[in-house]
């Protein structure tokens, strides 16, 4: 092997479905200790190619290299891993019932002869690796009670580790580079804690191993990356250096022309001064007091640092969890104390959850069930169910919102992320909600399906207001009229006009609370509707 040797080398990977090229001529070059970004629009075929590495599809054409040695294809099943690859994807494949250390030595358990097995030194073993990559997770605890983040870790620590085992080598030879496969890792990640899973990523790259790093977030592909390849309609359209790019030149690589600044707000501003909802002394776990107005027609965002409450807030309003305090919708008063979903709903709200996976959907049932259940009753006749009238209503639906492919009977979960998102918002929408609630809207959706979300939210102003509690604070600049920002459980005031920008909406979600009352005093004030008051049970607006 060449010293200078790719540690993966993929030449002309073609693989055909049905007549259809998802990989045409498809090159990859990743070179040892680098981080390597692989970035595409969905059906742009990084699915493919990740699924051609891990032997589930068998390419129709190509070559493959491994640190300098060609290798025959189709890889068989599990041959990835004595090649030295390894995948984490966006479901981490762990056992949240189980511990930490349960879950990091559940193949060791598995693959062992032994009538016994000391759980103690699997619990020591645990901790030592995680002291060994500088990360902090008790080994004794339920990974359903751990972080988000430090569960992306657990799977990545676990994919290391079974790197270290999997491959047989002659005795006093030294294991040549290995390639971990990071399928959108932070997808489900608070912004803020994204910086934790980064720091391991560099540290693995430290020792002359690879990543190949699968993501839609242009601005955590910039900071992590060295170097990016797109992929498009199949193709490779570029590989480029991280450093020496800009957002704008991925941007057009991935979508094939120039995004024009702005676009999302096209639609126009639809915001009026009747207000259509009012909050009163919102309290829940996370928000120690919260009262504002939501004016008929706009898009109001809620920002702040994880924990501050300003993503508890939409949930709350929805009859998710426990809250306290006033929801006023058209005339309507309810008492948050005891207010339920189904009771949302029959006032005309809507939401959309951050975690489409497990709390907005059936993942195993087709997409026509999915995106069809809000609107089940409509299509009862004679007490039958009119199965022919949802079947055209879901094809309806999945036209009007460019959900692709267009098949009702494909399993939800076959789709991408960001057509499961279109379809999310379909199938709430189609109800002409009052008020749309949405929680990371865009989470884990390409750059091409992301601008299209951001369409549907503002074409639908003129019947549907929308609160969106979101950590990116682009996309809170790019679709609000005001942004809301929390501190500590408190709603301190509106950032509204030439005030909404990233920079602004990042510094005072970070910001001490007196400072941030000071700044968003006059933004808050020169909106009309709008009287922040100093004492945190008084109404910020």
């Amino acid at each position: 092997m060449s010293e200078t040797a790719p540690l993966l080398k993929i030449t002309g990977l073609t693989k055909v479905f049905g007549g259809q090229r998802a990989l045409d001529g498809v090159d990859l070059v990743v070179n040892p200790g680098e981080v390597h970004g692989l970035l595409g629009e969905n059906g742009s075929g990084k699915s493919t190619l990740i699924k051609i590495l891990s032997g589930f599809h068998a390419p129709d054409e190509g070559r493959l290299e491994v640190n300098g040695n060609e290798v025959s294809l189709p890889l068989l099943p599990g041959q990835y891993r004595d090649l030295g690859f390894e995948f984490v994807h966006q479901d981490l494949g762990l056992l949240p019932s189980l511990t930490v250390a349960e879950n990091f030595v559940m193949g060791d358990v598995a693959a062992s002869r032994a009538m016994t097995f000391s759980w103690r030194e699997a619990r020591r073993r645990t901790a030592a690796i995680c002291e060994q990559y500088g990360v902090d997770i008790d080994p004794s605890a339920p990974v359903d009670e751990i972080r988000p983040v430090q569960r992306a870790v657990l799977a990545i620590l676990r994919a290391i580790e079974g790197l270290k085992t999997s491959r047989v080598l002659e005795e006093g030879a030294e294991a040549p580079p290995s390639l971990l496969v990071l399928d959108e890792p932070t997808v489900f990640l608070p912004k803020q804690e994204v910086g934790t899973l980064f720091s391991l990523i560099r540290n693995i790259v430290s020792t002359g191993s690879s990543v190949l790093f699968v993501s839609h977030d242009l601005d955590e592909v910039r900071q992590i990356t060295d170097t990016v390849s797109v992929l498009r309609d199949g193709h490779s359209v570029g590989t480029l250096t991280t450093a020496g790019s800009t957002k704008r030149d991925l941007v057009k690589l991935i979508v094939g022309h120039d995004l024009q600044p702005g676009q999302p707000h096209a639609v126009g501003r639809t915001r009026t001064d009747d207000i259509v909802l009012s909050v009163r002394g919102l309290r829940t776990t996370l928000v120690e007091e919260a009262s504002f107005d939501v004016h008929r027609g706009e898009v109001l965002g809620l920002a702040g640092l994880v924990g501050s409450g300003a993503e508890d807030a939409v949930y709350a309003l929805f009859g998710s969890g426990t809250a306290q305090g006033e929801l006023t919708i058209d005339g309507s008063t309810v008492d948050l104390s005891d207010f339920t979903e189904r009771e949302a709903v029959q006032l005309g709200m809507a939401l959309v959850p951050a975690d489409r996976k497990n709390d907005g959907s059936i993942a195993d049932l087709p997409m026509e069930d999915n995106i069809n259940v809000t609107v089940l009753g409509h299509y009862f006749t004679g007490g039958r169910l009119d199965h022919s009238g949802l079947r055209d209503n879901a094809r309806t639906l999945l036209e009007e919102f460019d959900v692709r492919p267009q098949s009702p009977t494909m399993d939800y979960g076959s789709f991408s992320g960001g057509n499961q998102q279109k379809a999310m918002m379909a199938k709430w929408l189609q109800l002409s909600p009052k008020i749309l609630l949405l929680h990371e809207p865009t989470q884990g959706v390409d750059i091409g399906a992301r601008e299209q979300i951001y369409r549907v939210i503002k074409s639908r102003t003129h019947t549907t207001t929308s609160i969106v509690a979101s950590s990116d604070y682009e996309e809170l600049a790019t679709l609000c009229d005001r942004v809301g920002i929390f501190v500590k459980g408190r709603l301190l005031g509106f950032l509204v006009g030439d005030e909404i920008t990233h920079a602004k909406i990042a510094e005072l979600s970070m910001g001490r609370t007196d400072d941030v009352l000071e700044a968003v005093g006059h933004d808050a004030a020169s909106d009309p509707s709008q009287t922040r008051q100093s004492s945190p049970s008084q109404g910020t607006e």
